[in-house]
């Protein structure tokens, strides 16, 4: 069955976790769906994972539609999220509306996420006003690393823990349905939980939210970089693929592949025709 926002809510309703992972193509989506993951992010971070860039800084609309696209193709039950990139959104709530619009048609997902709190409120409004779900993302937002001097734990101080939760209400007032608490202490990150209706999906916020979401290149091992703190190895897919790569030039250099099993016959009298 078919993942929606209104799974998200029931599940928070129920006390059920919530299950996400990022994906940026089709197999990986696929792969996702098939697990029974409930939701599937074509997060920004494919600026990092995919395109090798520092930041998510440079990440196009034209980007997010060409991976969320591919991913929407892949997940049939997984709720798919698709990141607005930086500036998408910004610049003002006529370029909120029209983005998220031509990321939903052209891609075919769920919904969108965007990042902040009070200051894009006015945007969340109009977009789930045109009829477009919106997940928000407080705490550490990537889009703003710059601002915020590099990639730092959120609301330590009892102004930005207070800032955190007022944030978080407000998105939820703005119309948000759910709201992701990135790089955020476990017991703030619990109190937010406790102070708003809509889920909450935590990423280096401790057990508390409603929700956990990772890269999957990072809970596979896959992304040698930077591996923050709060990532958990599941499966060290990165190693086995790096042997697996070895192997294989190995045997096309040593000529053991492709072997008689892999290759195609042909009528020894065709052969004898030839000229």
């Amino acid at each position: 069955m078919k993942n929606t926002v209104t799974t998200f809510q029931a599940m928070k309703d129920k006390g059920e976790k919530i299950s996400m992972l990022t994906a940026y193509d089709y197999s990986t989506a696929k792969l996702e769906d098939a697990a029974g993951i409930n939701g599937i992010l074509v997060g920004d971070s494919l600026g990092n994972v995919v395109l090798g860039y520092d930041t998510t800084i440079p990440v196009t609309v034209e980007d997010m539609i060409h991976h969320g696209a591919a991913v929407a193709r892949g997940a049939k039950n997984s709720l798919v999220v698709v990141d607005m990139p930086f500036l998408s959104y910004q610049t003002s709530v006529y370029d909120a509306v029209v983005n998220a619009g031509k990321i939903m048609k052209e891609t075919q997902c769920d919904c969108v996420k965007l990042e902040g709190g009070k200051s894009v409120c006015p945007q969340i409004k109009a977009i789930t006003d045109a009829s477009i779900p919106v997940m928000a993302h407080i705490g550490l937002t990537p889009q703003s690393v710059n601002a915020f001097g590099g990639f730092k734990v959120q609301g330590k101080t009892l102004e930005a823990a207070q800032q955190l939760i007022e944030d978080a209400k407000a998105v939820e007032e703005a119309g948000a349905f759910a709201v992701v608490l990135e790089c955020v202490p476990e017991k703030l990150a619990r109190k937010v939980t406790e102070a708003i209706h809509i889920p909450t999906i935590g990423i280096g916020a401790g057990a508390g939210c409603d929700g956990q979401i990772l890269v999957y290149a990072d809970m596979l091992s896959m992304f040698s970089d930077f591996s923050p703190k709060f990532v958990r190895s599941f499966a060290n897919v990165g190693e086995i693929m790096s042997q697996a790569f070895k192997d294989y030039d190995a045997a096309v250099k040593d000529s053991s592949f492709p072997a008689q099993e892999h290759t195609f016959k042909i009528d020894e009298e065709v052969l004898d025709k030839l000229y």
